[in-house]
């Protein structure tokens, strides 16, 4: 017997990434040579020397039983002590540290533990969905969708004068999926300033704080702040980690220890070799020089990114190279679902439309270079063709 959804559920729209892996199953099921610049998930491998430590640490028995919900001691600890080095940010980590099944768990539960039915959480828009719908919508809270501008290089409106002094909650993500923007010091100080004055939790999305170009230097949020505020993190983008579930939250005390509450009811925490891995690669940071592993992905990173850029600029596209992650985003002129499928259909290049990421989004694209320059290459061939 079918059962009906919970109201909450209901109010989900279908999770774009999900529909746009059926339309690729499909795809390449009747043989199609699909390359997919869809959904954010590196390509190249984790670095040799953190696989080699998970093998390691996977043979050790110690490592078999459940962990602690909140992270073991010892990975708080090179949490707070990589904090130290690259921001210069000092963190306790019994109480200001909880490691995470990836960033994305704690971005929504973060939600349940503090925001009632009802409140408002301030979410931008383009964004990653988790925001307004696996954090305000799953807590029967209302998302106010703030509007992230190009010709504001996609910063709140006139911030931060726009915004609700009512709402519970406010999520923020620089570098930005899904454009690419990055924020200055400056304007996150205002935005902060602001959230301490209206009491509003301050969310700070910091999972490509790693994933940067062109000499530019992502900040904390707690370079500024930790009163109110709490910070997400990744090692899936930094070491190409996605699949192993490791990411951390840091700040306020009193936030973490509320996240920790929540978790404690829903999951058992990371795997001990996992987080023994996840030790291993922030025990690179040496200083708040990127270590070499990372300065290599970023310079793979970048060099597809050029690539990309110059072909859909010789195509007349209008995309400026992002500071920040691996996505490109640009105007198509038109319906992002239409061209996605075209894309899809007609040259099996796989695109993510940009209303995905909320209404702002349309009429624009997101491409993920999680591809190897000669696939891009082969890529910018196929688009030429139905431009």
């Amino acid at each position: 017997m079918p059962f009906a959804f919970a109201t909450r559920v209901n109010k989900i729209p279908p999770y774009l990434f999900a529909e746009i892996e059926e339309k690729i199953r499909v795809k390449r099921s009747l043989g199609v040579d699909v390359v997919d610049f869809g959904i954010g998930d590196p390509d190249i491998p984790t670095p040799q020397p953190i696989v080699d430590e998970i093998k390691r640490q996977v043979q050790d028995p110690e490592n078999h039983n459940y962990p602690s919900s909140a992270g073991e001691l010892e990975t708080r600890q090179a949490v707070a002590e990589f904090y130290r080095k690259r921001f210069g940010v000092d963190l306790d980590p019994q109480g200001e540290v909880c490691i995470l099944l990836g960033s994305k768990e704690g971005l929504a539960n973060i939600a349940r533990a503090y925001v009632n039915p009802g409140e408002k959480v301030l979410c931008p828009d383009p964004a990653y969905p988790v925001y307004a719908q696996g954090a305000a919508t799953l807590c029967d809270a209302v998302p106010v969708r703030i509007p992230l501008l190009p010709n504001r290089n996609y910063w709140f409106e006139d911030s931060p004068g726009v915004l609700d002094r009512t709402a519970k909650m406010l999520y923020m993500n620089y570098p930005n999926n899904p454009t690419g923007a990055v924020a200055t010091k400056d304007y996150l100080r205002g935005l902060y300033l602001w959230c301490v004055e209206t009491e509003t939790i301050m969310v700070y999305d910091n999972a490509y704080s790693e994933l940067t170009f062109d000499d530019y230097v992502a900040p904390s949020m707690l370079e500024i702040g930790k009163e109110g505020a709490i910070e997400f993190g990744s090692l899936s983008k930094t070491f190409n980690m996605t699949g192993y579930r490791i990411g951390y939250a840091v700040g306020d005390a009193s936030l973490i220890a509320g996240l920790k509450k929540v978790k404690t009811q829903v999951d058992s925490g990371v795997s001990k070799f996992v987080q023994k891995a996840g030790v291993f690669a922030l025990q690179q940071y040496k200083s708040a020089e990127k270590p070499q592993m990372v300065k290599d992905n970023i310079r793979i990173f970048k060099e597809r990114r050029d690539v990309l850029v110059k072909g859909l600029r010789e195509m007349g596209y209008k995309v400026d190279p992002p500071k920040g992650t691996f996505y490109l985003w640009f105007s198509v002129g038109g319906s992002s679902l239409k061209f996605s499928d075209k894309m899809l259909d007609q040259v099996g290049v796989v695109v993510t439309p940009g209303v995905g990421f909320g209404q702002q989004g349309e009429g624009y694209v997101r491409m993920a270079i999680t591809q190897s320059k000669g696939r891009i290459e082969e890529a910018l061939e196929r688009m030429a063709k139905v431009k």
